[in-house]
């Protein structure tokens, strides 16, 4: 006679529940995937009903704003972090700590051309507050859908790439271009949080998160209406935040940047990212060789499936040096 193993349930005992699904295959992780939004909903009514059943508190300074904080989700680094995951890190080098990217350091200062953006992160912690001089390690690709230190043409430039300490409001803020959308992604900026610039300089300090932007359609529609941007108008038709292999489970609901500006004087993307500073992202690193969500490495299958940059082959170096 067969038995079915009972599944416990995650919301009371997670780490049981881990230990009974570890390697059950790849069906049952994707069905367990869909229902990550639908659980999370339910966890916050529940929180929600526990909050207001504390009718009886006399504390007028009590505050119920951890009940609306969801943490930002976890994504993959994709295949071009230049965080020692993949090849090169460039978090170790001198220069690193910058909060204008838009422009190569070391022996390059060649300039990453496009329309201006400041990217601004907000970190707080799982109750709502801000996370003082935590760090936060920013890159993106360039005006053509391209990454530095890896793609053919610039791997000897490290734009768009670069370190911030958060201020007393867990602000850390960045001066940089507009990405491109490129083939099979939603147009995105990929960031890792630290618990200080020393961890994330040291190419030994724990993430405690990694996840990515995802920016709004609208900006996108009139940026990628100026010079410069004319592939990914096309690239930007074949997808949609729904399909997007990254964003698509939930919407990119904590993840979608709010912007304001203009394509003339430049816009302002701004994104709130509530995290466990305590936490560790194991899991965030594209697995070379396998398959992976941010996008296949120009030229090789290393770091996985999902959105290839126009050209080029990854020679990857941390210093940048003029062609």
């Amino acid at each position: 006679m067969s038995t079915e193993q009972q599944i416990p349930d995650p919301v009371t005992d997670n780490a049981a529940y881990v230990r009974a699904v570890h390697d059950k295959g790849l069906g049952f992780d994707l069905r367990t995937m869909s229902r990550r939004k639908m659980l999370g909903g339910i966890s916050s009514v529940f929180l929600l009903a526990a909050c207001g059943s504390t009718s009886d508190s006399t504390s007028s300074g009590s505050s119920t704003t951890s009940s609306g904080i969801t943490e930002i989700e976890t994504e993959t680094n994709g295949p071009y972090p230049a965080d020692g995951t993949n090849g090169v890190d460039v978090r170790t080098e001198s220069g690193i700590v910058r909060s204008d990217i838009t422009s190569s350091f070391g022996d390059s200062t060649t300039t990453a051309e496009g329309v201006p953006l400041t990217i601004e992160f907000t970190i707080t912690d799982l109750s709502g507050a801000p996370i003082s001089g935590a760090a936060v390690y920013v890159w993106h690709c360039d005006r053509d859908g391209n990454y530095s230190l890896y793609t053919e043409g610039i791997t000897q430039e490290n734009y768009l790439r670069g370190i911030q300490a958060t201020d007393a409001n867990g602000l850390a803020s960045f001066t940089s271009i507009y990405p491109a959308c490129y083939s099979g992604r939603w147009p995105h900026i990929h960031f890792e949080v630290y618990s200080s610039v020393e961890d994330a300089t040291s190419g030994e300090g724990t993430i405690r998160k990694t996840s990515q932007m995802a920016m709004p359609e609208d900006i996108n529609d009139l940026v990628y209406a100026t010079d410069g941007y004319s592939k990914s108008v096309s690239n930007l038709s074949q997808v949609t935040i729904a399909d997007d292999n990254v964003f698509g489970d939930d919407d990119a609901a904590t993840e979608m940047a709010t912007a304001t500006g203009s394509v003339s004087k430049g816009y302002v993307a701004k994104l709130t990212a509530a995290i466990d500073i305590t936490g560790k992202d194991d899991a965030a690193a594209a697995p070379v060789g396998g398959e992976g969500q941010g996008g296949t490495p120009p030229g090789g299958p290393e770091g996985g499936a999902g959105g290839t940059p126009p050209s080029g082959a990854p020679q990857p170096t941390a210093t940048a040096s003029a062609s």
